[in-house]
């Protein structure tokens, strides 16, 4: 298992050490600028290029569509009522609590886990998160309708236009599925940069409640996915996929939107780091029990 998980992490601990060197030798890095990049170019090719590249039908969309929108909604709640508890703010905390890694972390688990099926399913799942974060995650952390973002934000257009082409069965000229998939690559390494750019400047006060938020995403997810697929009755891959996805840790994404809503985005990146790392010893044991 760790021969697996490595692969999956060690590039993403290594991208972060990159920016968290940068900031410490004190060479200039725009974060603003990388982030504007990442949001209105970047991401886009990458919903589009993921969407797109694998063979997704619809039957399976629809079908995981009610359980990834439960398994949402119930995670949505729980954390809530953790952060009102803890009278932390929501806005800031919501969006990593309930939104997991489920593309770039999630989905070669699940290839591994389950092969081929649970990859379908994965990237199921994965599609319906991503709906849900580009609309109503941005819309939590920057305080504005989920309207508004909608119309605002290119990584919108850039679903529609993924299951414009998934139900219609169409696909871009190669030239074009190329250029998007060359565009979509520098997201993940940007983001990455930039949240150890981001790690340099945390205080160690900040550490404990990055730490004890990323355990509490792990927790969460575990229960939920858990609850989920009993809740429906899921068996076999189905039912692994819906608890592995649920239990990933905190999504880089939710990164990008703190540092651009102004929402604790050290704590934040201390929360994806945390929680990564978490999983070298949740994973192999939460498999033990699904696979």
């Amino acid at each position: 298992m760790l021969q697996t998980l490595l692969p999956i992490t060690g590039p993403v601990m290594v991208c972060i050490l990159v920016g968290f060197v940068w900031k410490k030798i004190q060479v200039p890095y725009d974060t603003d600028m990388v982030t504007r990049l990442v949001m209105c170019v970047g991401a886009p090719c990458l919903v589009v290029s993921a969407m797109t590249g694998a063979a997704v039908s619809r039957a399976v969309i629809e079908e995981m569509f009610w359980v990834t929108l439960v398994m949402i909604v119930a995670t949505l709640l729980l954390a809530a009522v953790v952060i009102a508890l803890s009278r932390q703010s929501l806005r800031a905390y919501l969006g990593p609590l309930v939104f997991p890694n489920a593309g770039n972390m999630g989905l070669p688990v699940c290839l591994f886990a389950f092969g081929e099926q649970g990859l379908v399913l994965a990237i199921a799942v994965f599609m319906m998160l991503s709906l849900v974060h580009f609309t109503l995650g941005i819309a939590l952390v920057s305080g504005r309708s989920v309207l508004q973002e909608m119309v605002r934000n290119p990584i919108i257009y850039s679903i529609a236009a993924a299951l414009i082409m998934i139900y219609g069965e169409l696909s871009l000229p190669r030239w074009l599925q190329n250029t998007v998939s060359l565009l979509g690559d520098m997201t993940i390494p940007l983001m990455l940069i930039t949240l150890g750019v981001s790690l340099a400047n945390m205080r160690v006060a900040q550490l404990g409640k990055s730490a004890t938020f990323a355990l509490l995403r792990l927790a969460i997810g575990v229960g939920v996915g858990w609850g989920v697929a009993a809740g429906f009755g899921l068996t076999g891959v189905a039912r692994g996929v819906v608890i592995l996805q649920s239990a990933m840790p905190v999504a880089v994404f939710n990164y990008l939107f703190a540092v651009r809503y102004g929402r604790e985005p050290q704590v934040v990146a201390g929360m994806v780091v945390i929680s990564t790392l978490l999983s070298f010893v949740l994973l192999p044991a939460l498999l033990v029990y699904i696979v």
